[in-house]
């Protein structure tokens, strides 16, 4: 069988290609893959999903790796479902670019531990790397699980098989690299191997901007799926000749023209380990205290906090290469609006970010009505107030009256 070539997007004039390199696996071949993932959330769901309900070109598999679900991805490559793409990648029958991926945990140097990322071009390197990781975890075939290695010596395996290595949501209190190991990038990976590092749902490019060490690294925003209809609700915007491997990891590394044009994310706000929180009764925790009102001692740090205690700036500074940050109210976040309504929607505008960028407020109200329509565009003009989430909860939009 020959190998395809890529989709290819011209000399840069066929507008930008979507891509989400965060999707999780629920269960694969009847059998768990990520454990807190909706066991709905399976490979060949993803594909189609990500694909003709959320109109992205580009995704990765981030449990590609574990065992059934690489077996899986065998399977649709042998009925001619899947099949590898010249310049990398593998190439769904939908048109969907799939990158094969793995999430690895691995302990700080001094304490807590932090997920990275790693993405590969193609099944041998796929395959090849999850040997490795059968050497030094547990269960490969469970997602995002400890590997009994150095962060250093994951990243040089990982590029010992040509793959991309990513800081995975770098700021959050739950498996951060910032956030729950170390205040500077250096002291437990090296800067230099690492292609990108992904905001998080609590972050966005003003507080990354605002640690200096991290001019020179590309920012992504990715869903960081555990259900269908996460997928997307961060995405990137990409400048690429082809959708492929090696186009991604140019525009990681800002060459040949490639880029990442855009980062659509969360209002920082609406994250849910955004602001620190009580752990037992969940309230926002007084700043400098010990001790919560209700008596506890026991906090969840938030990114902002945790952000102000790394950052050497009290102002963000924007590199040249800097994307812009396109940030969003998904629309499962605007009050009043649920999934009966979601569906008309999406029946009607094909997709999500076609109702919160390109419909008019006259359209939407003869698909749900006027007190819909005008809650949708409040949320999406900013006419709202939002109250943080932390502590494990989404913060919410308030519309102002």
């Amino acid at each position: 069988m020959s190998t395809p070539d890529p989709v290819p997007v011209g000399d840069f004039k066929g507008g930008p290609l979507y891509a989400d390199f965060h999707i999780h696996i629920g269960r694969s071949l009847g059998q768990p893959v990520k454990m807190a993932a909706a066991p709905s959330l399976t490979l060949d769901a993803v594909l189609r999903h990500a694909r003709t309900a959320k109109g992205l070109d580009i995704i990765t598999v981030i449990d590609g790796v574990c065992t059934n679900v690489l077996t899986e991805v065998r399977q649709l490559m042998e009925q001619g479902l899947l099949s590898q793409l010249s310049g990398g990648g593998l190439r769904h029958e939908n048109g969907l670019t799939v990158l094969l991926g793995a999430e690895v945990e691995v302990e700080g140097p001094g304490h807590g531990a932090a997920h990275f990322g790693a993405w590969f071009g193609d099944m041998l390197a796929a395959a090849e790397f999850a040997d490795w990781l059968g050497t030094v975890q547990k269960n490969p075939a469970l997602s995002s699980q400890r590997a009994r290695v150095a962060a250093q010596e994951l990243q040089h395996t990982v590029k010992q098989h040509a793959g991309l290595f990513i800081v995975h949501h770098a700021f959050t209190p739950h498996k951060g690299l910032y956030g729950s190991c170390v205040t500077h990038m250096a002291d437990m990976v090296n800067p230099d191997l690492v292609d990108a590092l992904e905001l998080g749902l609590s972050a966005d490019t003003d507080m990354a901007d605002c640690v200096s060490e991290l001019a020179k690294v590309s920012f992504i925003t990715n869903s960081d799926a555990h259900s269908l209809p996460k997928i997307a609700r961060e995405y990137n915007a990409l400048k690429l000749q082809n959708a492929s491997f090696e186009d991604v990891t140019l525009a990681l590394a800002r060459q040949s023209g490639r880029s990442v044009s855009a980062n659509y994310g969360l209002i920082p706000a609406l994250g849910k380990y955004h602001r620190t929180r009580c752990a037992d009764c969940g309230a926002p925790w007084p700043e400098q205290a010990e001790v919560c009102v209700c008596g506890s001692r026991r906090h969840t740090v938030g990114v902002f906090d945790r952000l102000r205690e790394v950052q050497d700036r009290d102002t963000p500074v924007h590199p040249m290469h800097r994307p812009r940050y396109v940030a969003q109210v998904p629309l499962e976040f605007v009050p009043g609006v649920g999934p009966t309504a979601i569906k008309h929607l999406l029946a009607a505008f094909g997709t999500e970010m076609n109702v919160l960028h390109r419909t008019s407020v006259e359209d939407i109200a003869s698909v749900v009505g006027p007190r819909l329509a005008s809650a949708i565009d409040a949320a999406r003009t900013g006419q709202m107030s939002i109250v943080s989430g932390g502590g494990g909860v989404y913060g919410s939009v308030r519309l102002q009256s």
